[in-house]
């Protein structure tokens, strides 16, 4: 009996690994080869953000016209206007890099004493396109700025690319 062990074993194995599953229309997705070199640049397609699908990033600032420092009112608006487009453009940056938020809060027998957080965004943004600047109501103007995934992507690489040069 003992040396049909091994000769049974061998067997089984041999029609084991013969065997394969054959692929139905439900399952069969293409192959996709893997890179043959990873660095720490590449990002799986599958585990991009949400703001990685849509085609480009909008964002839209607003401003007072009635609280810029000026006497006229025709400098007021184009500093409302000045003003909101900066805005747009920390919002485009927030989409972009993120937002870098510190917050505390101090908690006394069960009561909140104080709750503070200071936020802080930083990055480059080039290549935005100005959609549109209209005034929002009596003393609001609101501008939209749009930036393209092709830019975004070129913008996020470059930023990758200064913190590894950092880490080295």
């Amino acid at each position: 009996m003992k040396p049909l062990l091994p000769l049974t074993l061998a067997l089984a194995g041999a029609l084991l690994s013969a065997c394969q599953a054959l692929p139905t229309a439900a399952t069969t997705t293409p192959a996709t080869p893997a890179p043959a070199t990873a660095t720490a640049l590449e990002i799986p397609l599958s585990s991009l953000p949400l703001v990685e699908k849509r085609e480009a990033l909008t964002a839209t600032g607003y401003a007072v016209i009635s609280v810029q420092n000026h006497r006229t009112p025709a400098q007021q608006r184009l500093m409302a206007i000045r003003a909101a487009k900066l805005d747009a453009y920390r919002s485009l940056t927030e989409q972009v890099y993120g937002i870098r938020m510190d917050a505390t809060a101090t908690v006394a027998d069960m009561v909140v004493q104080s709750d503070t957080f200071r936020s802080r965004v930083e990055g480059v943004i080039y290549g935005a396109t100005l959609v549109s600047i209209t005034p929002s109501g009596d003393d609001t103007y609101e501008t939209t700025l749009t930036l393209d995934k092709a830019t975004v992507q070129d913008l996020r690489m470059l930023y990758l690319g200064q913190l590894a040069s950092k880490n080295r």
